[in-house]
């Protein structure tokens, strides 16, 4: 992918030298219950008739009285009242102790002072939770009176109830300043229906049971996040987890098999007439982009079926096309040339749009913008610019910003822009804070990716190690990925699968690795390829579909080694597919 110098990273076929008042009504108050016992021994809800409580499960660690309420409250919220109630009579163990239920009816039924009364005699004895649960009920109390217009009621609810409380006296000013506005209701932030509507009080139910202590008011679907707590700990523990959560079941334990991970050829594309440099998936999944030695990029359409297809093959550069990136649309896309201009496409139409260049410089990196109408370029002279589509530059930061080979990161807010600015470093300018930190390596870099959610990069060494980074406060080397080939070319990995949870890499010899990125282990080398695997693509939308670029000027289609296709190779002689670009 191009020559190198001594003092430059390594690319293709040349050896390297070593060397406000709105919005007030019916929000929370965000008062805190204090830590600390929170009520003594004769007021813990609902005790066991004496001796140990009795146990559930081959385990013998689940308490039954909490069980079978944790069970009734999953029932009510499913709206399953009569199984719920028929769960408390059968079992005789009640979902909420008499004087909690008797708090959710008085509560639920607008009946204030009761409803501050019966909290102190559930017998919660921390004073900063008693204060802070009856803060909540008397705030309700008030916006209601103030959506009858009966301010005089609200005024002194205030004065003689909730600021003797003597917490949060900011929301008290709040409190106080709506007063004066009630005559406008949007100013309070909920009209009068909605400041008096049983909807309202059972969101004031719903941030009590997050001031009182568990045992007392259950958390909401309790149950629910139990289970979701389960199955997350199933599914970060399958080592081969590349499936969509809709595949995890409560009636077994979940483990995924090899058979997740794709390993077999499904495809060879045959268009390009040298070795294939790059590609790169489409962000909606549905196209592929492969750029070339021979100087073309090509768009490939990935159909229903997950046959991939030609569409358009690209011709126009002088040079080979070292880099592609698609817009945040997949509707155009960029194509670089080594040292050459920068060509914008219409994907659709396969026709070229705007060629960018600026007068004796030639580029050597592009990127989008998210908004979709701007983009970055690196030139030669080791600067970075921005332009409309237009071919306008907007703006240009200069000195050590780029190297000649480099790559090129845009994160989804644009306001940071990642390159190599060094061989050993990598450059995360903050075009907004004008901040500009760096990540040092030990070895000279080769390429680089980000991942989706811009929170990791993956950084591919000259010593054939793949390293992962966080970006996150204070950058963390945080894994190493090892074992494959790497001596004289650029080589590209890339983060892939389900939620982003597998490392893929090409290889000088001839084959695909992948490992599982939280472990490091490696999982799989793909076989396939007679040439140096120079760039690998997992599609963004199907966890199933891996590509890779290789020296052999194919292009293989990786899916999964299945059963069904399996039988399905069996009967067509073993066969694999092979496209020309003729559909």
């Amino acid at each position: 992918m191009g020559g190198v110098e001594d003092d430059e990273p390594p690319t293709k076929r040349v050896k390297v030298s070593l060397g406000g008042k709105r919005g007030l009504a019916n929000n929370s108050s965000h008062l805190e219950p204090a830590t600390g016992s929170l009520y003594n021994s004769m007021a813990r809800p609902l005790p066991s008739d004496g001796g140990d409580e009795e146990m559930v499960g081959s385990k013998g660690i689940i308490k039954k009285m909490e069980f079978v309420r944790i069970i009734t409250e999953a029932l009510y919220s499913l709206g399953y009242e009569k199984s719920g109630s028929l769960l408390e009579e059968e079992s005789g163990i009640p979902l909420h102790s008499s004087l909690v239920g008797l708090l959710r009816k008085q509560v639920l039924n607008g009946n204030w002072e009761e409803s501050v009364a019966t909290l102190h005699k559930i017998g919660i004895l921390e004073e900063n939770t008693l204060k802070s649960a009856s803060f909540l009920i008397l705030e309700q109390k008030f916006f209601e009176l103030l959506g009858k217009e009966r301010v005089i009621e609200a005024l002194q609810t205030l004065r003689t109830e909730i600021t003797p409380l003597n917490i949060n006296v900011n929301r008290v000013h709040e409190l106080a300043s709506c007063v004066v506005y009630y005559s406008q209701p949007k100013s309070v932030g909920s009209s009068n229906g909605e400041v008096v509507s049983g909807k309202s009080r059972s969101k004031v139910l719903e941030e009590l049971q997050k001031l009182l202590p568990p045992a007392v008011m259950i958390p909401g679907r309790r149950l629910e996040n139990l289970v979701e707590q389960a199955l997350n700990v199933q599914r970060g523990s399958c080592v081969f987890h590349n499936s969509l959560d809709s595949a995890l079941s409560l009636f077994s334990d979940h483990q995924c098999g090899k058979d997740q991970i794709p390993s077999r050829t499904s495809q060879v594309l045959e268009s390009h007439n040298d070795e294939v440099w790059f590609l790169l998936f489409s962000h909606d999944g549905k196209y592929l982009a492969s750029s070339s030695n021979d100087r073309s990029a090509i768009i490939w359409e990935v159909n229903g079926d997950g046959v991939v297809t030609l569409k358009h093959k690209l011709t126009g550069h002088q040079k080979p096309v070292m880099s592609i990136s698609w817009s945040p649309d997949s509707r155009q896309i960029l194509t670089c040339g080594l040292e050459d201009v920068i060509r914008l496409w219409d994907v659709n139409s396969g026709e070229c749009l705007q060629v960018y260049e600026k007068s004796g410089l030639s580029f050597v990196s592009c990127e989008w913008h998210p908004d979709g109408n701007r983009i970055f370029t690196g030139l030669i002279d080791k600067s970075i610019c921005m332009w409309d589509l237009d071919g306008n530059e907007l703006e240009c930061w200069k000195g050590q910003r780029t190297l000649k080979i480099s790559d090129m990161a845009v994160t989804s807010d644009g306001e940071k822009i990642i390159t190599i600015c060094r061989e050993t470093s990598i450059l995360i300018l903050d075009r907004v804070a004008k901040v500009e930190k760096l990540i040092k390596e030990d070895q000279v870099i080769t390429s680089f990716s980000l991942s989706r959610d811009n929170k990791y990069l993956l950084v591919d060494l000259f010593n054939q190690e793949v390293h992962l980074w966080s970006l996150e406060g204070d950058f963390e080397l945080v894994s190493k990925y090892k074992g494959h080939k790497r001596s004289r070319f650029i080589i590209r990995s890339c983060f892939g699968g389900f939620e982003q949870g597998f490392i893929a890499s090409g290889s000088e010899d001839s084959q695909v690795y992948i490992w599982h990125r939280g472990t490091g282990e490696l999982l799989e080398k793909l076989p396939g390829h007679s040439g140096s695997v120079n760039c690998v693509s997992w599609n963004p939308r199907n966890p199933h579909m891996l590509a890779s670029a290789s020296d052999d000027r194919t292009i293989r289609i990786w899916g999964l080694n299945s059963v069904n296709l399996k039988r399905k190779e069996k009967q067509e002689n073993g066969v694999v597919h092979h496209c020309n670009g003729r559909a």
